[in-house]
């Protein structure tokens, strides 16, 4: 005879003891039971980062709302205290930066977004280019190594000095030109040879690096695969299409990330070549912060914040959109 088993029977029984809820503070307890070395040890980061970023992150985005200048921002003077005088103005500023009378910000944008483009375009490709010839095995591979990352191992100031010497009306490079019966371009003054020098000094500067890291991406990719391809029939630029540059993805889409950031913000290029007062037009956003801040009196602090801020947001947008494009483009060749 056989027996049937009820059906509460053949089910495990589930435990009536309620689950125990696990919140955010718990765990971050349960974490720091476990790992308290790991915390201690980023303790004095965290608190550097939060003095020298966090602080002046938050007090920058409170100035966007208020009318704050050098006039009405409390200081001390000896052991004189003069309060804060400003107001609070809504988003007055941000109406003022994109919209106002002075119409300043959309030009410098644009010009932003050019400069950031090109610079990342042309520093990508000839790093890629001469990563790839220095990785074949030719004669003086080392030599040339070491003298293309030159540039890059000189400290910027020093390149950049280097070149405002040679870019100025009887520097050397208007001498070679004139040598070989070129036009003499005022590269410091006017306004489409300032941008071309910017572009270039910035080139040359970012090269070395893109070239390293692109070096170093194709090292790591294994030499099989372009043996198989050279198997198949795959030419040269079959085998770069192919192999090399889906191989490089990785590495190339952090250092486009990166080049973009640091372009965007490359405040040394373009106020050591050309100061602070010279060239409105060659302006990219962070040197037009700059003068709203220091080259004017009463400091503009409310405006210069603002498009600090303004530039802040520009790159996290952009930021989000290339992560999500990444992500798309590897979801399709998976």
């Amino acid at each position: 005879m056989t027996v049937v088993a009820p059906a509460e029977a053949a089910t495990p029984r589930r435990s009536q003891e309620p689950r125990r809820r696990t919140g955010p503070l718990r765990r971050i307890r349960h974490s720091y039971d476990q790992f308290w070395y790991a915390w201690a040890m980023c303790a004095p980061v965290v608190v550097i980062l939060g003095v020298l970023v966090a602080y002046p992150l938050v007090l920058g985005i409170m100035y966007t709302f208020t009318d704050a200048t050098s006039l009405n921002v409390g200081h001390t003077i000896g052991v004189n205290h003069i309060p804060d005088t400003f107001s609070w103005v809504g988003l007055k500023q941000y109406v003022d930066i994109l919209s106002g009378p002075d119409n300043q910000f959309w030009p410098h944008f644009w010009w932003t977004i050019i400069w950031t483009f090109t610079c990342v375009a042309l520093t990508v490709s000839l790093g890629l280019g001469l990563a790839v010839l220095l990785n074949r095995q030719v004669r003086g591979r080392t030599f040339y190594r070491v003298l293309l990352v030159l540039p890059w191992a000189v400290p910027t100031f020093v390149t950049i000095f280097s070149w405002r010497l040679l870019l100025s009306d009887g520097g050397a490079v208007n001498h070679a030109l004139g040598f070989l019966g070129l036009g003499q371009p005022a590269w410091l003054s006017d306004p489409f040879w300032q941008k071309v020098a910017a572009i270039g000094v910035n080139v040359w500067v970012g090269v070395p690096f893109m070239m390293i890291s692109m070096l170093g991406g194709l090292q790591s990719i294994p030499a099989e695969l372009y043996e198989a391809a050279e198997m198949d029939g795959a030419t040269a630029w079959q085998r770069f299409r192919h192999v090399t540059l889906p191989g490089l993805r990785p590495v190339s889409s952090t250092l486009i990330l990166l080049g973009v950031i640091w372009t965007f913000n490359q405040f040394n290029v373009i106020f050591l070549l050309f100061g602070s007062t010279n060239g409105d037009s060659v302006q990219i956003l962070v040197t037009y912060s700059y003068r709203l801040f220091f080259g004017q009196n009463p400091m503009d602090y409310a405006g210069a914040a603002t498009v600090g801020v303004l530039c802040l947001s520009i790159l996290i947008v952009f930021t989000e959109f290339y992560r999500r494009w990444i992500r798309r483009m590897q979801g399709a060749q998976a």
